[in-house]
């Protein structure tokens, strides 16, 4: 286990068990559509620079989240937990900014030789005017911070999501309206289901999926974290999609088109316009030439790669995944978003 950190209240040790960044350009879905908002929800000022969240116990058990101002050290020690090695994560306590109790994120393992990990007691000297616990979203609702983190989940087993479209029958266009949700004077044929598609299961030997659902639900938001080494460090990519479902197009609308990819879609359009707050559009790397994106707005998140399709999730459609075509339009409009969305330096 990393050797433990002064700077948990009364000087008690903190073990540390992972970490995340806080930055523009990459920042836990959780805490909010945008930079400034995932900010506002640990009560932090959205400087540029960012900062890093370490996540650990103190002596008692108890969880804490320290926030600190080295947002390179959680870099570095984030990249050699990723690559299986030993990293030493002991932020100077000059580059601590605060000590918050609780988790904004689930933790699935604890350290060793101390209590299972709790909320630690309220400071008696606050009177009563301390910061609430941290706590991970609640997997058994959906709302804005799992449908946020199915998107992200999305963008990180892109290939095992992409797999399951057949484009042929998912995106038949209907006539008068293209694929993102614009007018296309095309004839194309009529709209259809998808079929059954194999499933990220079918990586791992599981057999090929039954009848196809028309809705597809989405990954589980609440990933656990994993252990490498001596140091868990969280990871997006768990077994978190149902085998036995197939993904296909919702069609409520008398078009084909769900409504609320339509208003996403708009919205989405907009920024190009009037560009967002800091991370409510965020680029990074995929394969090839193309980039993955990730944008948010009120009710709705979207994952693409600039070079294919895009799938939308809607707080409206608990666990739905949307898939949007290219049509006419959806390229044009992630080139721009990817011209404006922020990037990991």
């Amino acid at each position: 286990m990393a050797a433990p950190i002064d700077t948990v209240a009364d000087d008690d040790a903190l073990y540390v068990l992972t970490a995340v960044l806080l930055t523009p350009a990459q920042f836990p879905s959780v805490l909010g559509d945008d930079y400034p908002a995932a900010c506002a929800a640990l009560a932090l000022e959205p400087y540029a620079e960012g900062y890093g969240l370490v996540l650990g116990q103190d002596g008692s058990g108890a969880r804490w989240t320290v926030v600190v101002e080295d947002v390179s050290l959680v870099a570095a020690a984030i990249a050699a937990w990723d690559c299986g090695m030993d990293y030493d994560l002991s932020p100077d306590d000059r580059s601590v900014v605060c000590a918050l109790p609780g988790w904004p994120l689930p933790v699935a393992v604890a350290a060793p030789g101390v209590a299972a990990p709790h909320d630690p007691l309220p400071d008696p000297e606050a009177q009563g005017a301390g910061p609430e616990p941290l706590t991970p979203p609640d997997t058994e609702s959906w709302g804005p911070a799992q449908r946020r983190m199915g998107a992200d989940e999305i963008a990180h087993q892109w290939t095992a999501w992409r797999e399951q479209i057949d484009d042929e029958t998912a995106f038949a266009d209907p006539p008068g309206v293209d694929s993102t949700g614009g007018e296309d004077p095309r004839e194309p044929e009529p709209a259809s289901a998808t079929g059954p598609g194999s499933g990220p299961g079918a990586e791992h030997g599981v057999g090929p999926a039954p009848e196809p659902d028309p809705r597809r639900e989405a990954p589980d938001p609440h990933p656990e974290v994993e252990v490498q080494g001596e140091v868990g460090i969280e990871t997006e990519a768990g077994d978190c999609q149902d085998d036995d479902a197939a993904m296909g197009p919702v069609t409520d609308s008398p078009s084909g088109v769900h409504p609320g990819v339509r208003r996403a879609l708009a919205q989405a359009h907009d920024y190009v316009d009037a560009p967002p707050p800091p991370g409510r559009v965020r680029s990074s790397f995929a394969t090839g030439e193309a980039r993955m994106l990730r944008a948010d707005g009120p009710g709705w998140s979207l994952v693409a790669r600039t070079d294919d399709i895009a799938f939308i999730l809607l707080d409206e459609e608990p666990g739905e995944v949307l898939p949007v075509g290219r049509g006419s339009e959806l390229p044009g409009l992630l080139r721009a978003l990817d011209a404006l969305a922020v990037r990991p330096a």
